[in-house]
């Protein structure tokens, strides 16, 4: 081909960012490999200078390996970029901070708008890059305007993660395998010999991995223990610190008794009280209209919009009005109601297959009553 346009490709050690090389090569593209160091494995102390209570180390040295055989056995160049401070900065220090203020932060969201898609884009632009690519199961068309729809594999569709991303974050990226399956993706790595064939997709927090949570947020925040209150005032336990606690939780709060299980309702930050009650159906758990804030809107402009909403990575799209406040806020009414919709998570609006945009959930509320999320 002739002036080739160069891709950076962000290189994982996974199986889904091999075969993205692999499509991107057979198309045609200078390709490179980067493998991003986002999270310092090393570090035994707090941003304080207090001993870890508990920590583990992180399997990024062992993703490296595996890129670099992937690099190698593709015959790419490999670069190895080391974007520990921002990520500490904008990611993890955000991620922090929502707890401590008793929401529950995604992670995965702004680290992909602020290291995958800002921090990785400026870099790879320095090294003449026409676009980055990553391994993500999404689809882009950019002409005659750019959007984002979801991945073919609605398993293992990502568009949730990518909601935060600008138009041209997007206009200078490529998703090669958002058009394939995730067993196609495993028999393409196959049939080239490439050991991540088989190898388990990662879980747990962007690049910090696969953590015991709790213990692990104690390194940052100190417990705050106190009562474990019903709606009605009844005390029937002590929690850790309700900043460990999301809405719809069942497990960990070490309750007993007869009848329904107990599961998370809300909180009550001033008071330092954990809301429980009887029942994964609770009333109180469900709600039909939401505020949103941290608008990034990638579809038409509107005033209001039929559409669907996700509120969660995993659960299923909701019919939604969504109605324009100003620039940066709107209201969503979804009158079939939802479950645990929960302040600080991300709200993401989808259009048949195309993502309009997303932003962060403020507050909840079933018809007038605010939810003490």
């Amino acid at each position: 081909m002739k002036d080739k346009k160069k891709v950076i490709l962000g290189l994982s050690g996974g199986v889904d960012s091999a075969v993205a090389a692999i499509l991107l090569l057979q198309q045609g593209y200078d390709v490179e490999g980067v493998f991003m160091r986002n999270w310092d494995s090393s570090l035994n102390k707090d941003i304080l200078g207090n001993p870890y209570i508990y920590d583990e180390v992180c399997p990024q040295e062992r993703d490296y390996i595996d890129a670099l055989k992937v690099a190698d056995k593709l015959n790419i160049k490999m670069h190895r970029v080391d974007f520990v401070e921002e990520y500490w900065q904008k990611v993890f220090t955000y991620f922090i901070d929502e707890y401590r203020n008793n929401r529950t932060p995604n992670p995965d969201i702004i680290c992909n708008t602020e290291i995958k898609f800002k921090s990785f884009l400026l870099a790879a632009e320095k090294m003449g890059a026409d676009f980055i690519a990553m391994g993500h199961y999404v689809r882009i068309e950019h002409y005659p305007t750019v959007k984002l729809l979801r991945g073919i594999d609605l398993n293992k569709d990502q568009s949730y993660f990518l909601s935060q991303l600008s138009k041209n974050q997007l206009k200078k990226s490529l998703f090669p395998i958002g058009g394939l399956y995730k067993k196609e993706v495993r028999k393409i790595a196959a049939e080239y010999n490439l050991d991540v064939a088989t190898k388990k997709d990662s879980t747990g927090v962007c690049f910090i991995g696969e953590r015991k949570f709790r213990k692990f947020l104690q390194n940052y925040i100190p417990a705050q223990p106190g009562d474990i209150e019903t709606l009605e005032g009844e005390k029937v336990g002590v929690h850790e610190g309700i900043m460990y606690y999301t809405i719809g939780q069942r497990h960990g709060l070490r309750l007993g008794g007869a009848g329904e299980p107990w599961y998370v309702l809300g909180k009550d930050a001033k008071r330092n009280i954990l809301i429980v009650g009887r029942g994964g159906n609770h009333e109180y758990l469900y709600s039909n209209r939401a505020l949103i804030n941290k608008i990034n809107w990638l579809g038409p402009e509107f005033s209001e919009i039929d559409c669907t909403v996700k509120f969660r990575y995993r659960s299923s799209d909701i019919k939604a009005i969504v109605r324009k406040i100003d620039h940066d806020r709107l209201e969503v009414s979804y009158p079939d109601k939802a479950k645990a919709v929960t302040p600080g998570q991300a709200a993401v609006f989808y259009l048949g297959n195309e993502i309009l945009g997303g932003g962060t959930i403020d507050k909840v509320y079933m018809n007038d009553q605010m939810r003490c999320y």
